[in-house]
């Protein structure tokens, strides 16, 4: 699993990342709001962590960012204040969670499995893309007209379009899905990816998933 770790914190940060590194997640730093607004756009991350009082974009303007760009990567914050005002706020914004510091690092490894185990809370109720909009609760994919999706259809269309342009990995794609199911494999991912092209087709759509060097991308026809 990828997790991303944003703290001002030089050594706090170096900490994190050496602990979660060493407790078998692939784990990318950043040092600001900035910095980890950007990362989140760039990559697909199944889990973030992420201190409220940083420089240059604090981590309540960087969630609020994320939330409003279709990111439902589930977001643990950290704060080093205890009142229950800053705790409103980060859920407010969209967080899943939060620890106040200091904090035990197995609470922290705890907190996270747990978040990576729901899948995370924050889902939010559609996605859109140009014209095309899909209702994650009813799981009706719409555009010209409308199509009602399978619940696993539902989530892998989701994923291709929160992290719409990115290239992703199977692995990437079976974990954060089918999240490690014995029967996932390569063969059901291509075969689900073929019907998601027909759907996206057959509501007019001018979207499709596609497949290079093993790794898959949603991209627009002409959006």
């Amino acid at each position: 699993m990828k997790i991303l770790v944003a703290e001002d914190e030089n050594d706090l940060r170096e900490v994190l990342g050496a602990f979660l590194s060493h407790t078998g997640y692939e784990v990318d730093l950043a040092a600001n709001g900035l910095e980890a607004l950007d990362l989140s756009r760039a990559n697909a991350y199944d889990a973030i962590v992420m201190d409220i009082m940083m420089p240059l974009m604090d981590g309540i303007e960087a969630l609020i960012k994320m939330r409003g760009e279709g990111n439902t990567c589930p977001i643990l914050l950290l704060t080093a204040k205890s009142e229950v005002r800053d705790r409103i706020r980060g859920l407010d914004a969209g967080a899943d969670d939060y620890l106040t510091k200091p904090f035990a690092m197995g609470e922290l490894t705890a907190r996270i499995r747990s978040l990576t185990r729901r899948g995370g809370v924050y889902s939010g109720e559609s996605l859109k893309i140009g014209p095309v909009k899909l209702n994650i609760r009813q799981n009706l994919l719409s555009c010209v007209n409308s199509i009602t999706l399978s619940q696993a259809e539902t989530e892998l269309l989701a994923l291709f379009m929160r992290e719409y342009g990115k290239m992703l990995s199977p692995e990437e794609i079976l974990n954060r899905v089918w999240r490690n199911e014995s029967e996932a494999g390569m063969d059901m991912l291509k075969l689900y990816v073929l019907y998601l092209n027909g759907k996206l087709d057959s509501v007019g759509a001018r979207l499709r998933v596609e497949e290079a060097e093993e790794c898959f991308c949603l991209r627009g026809l002409d959006i």
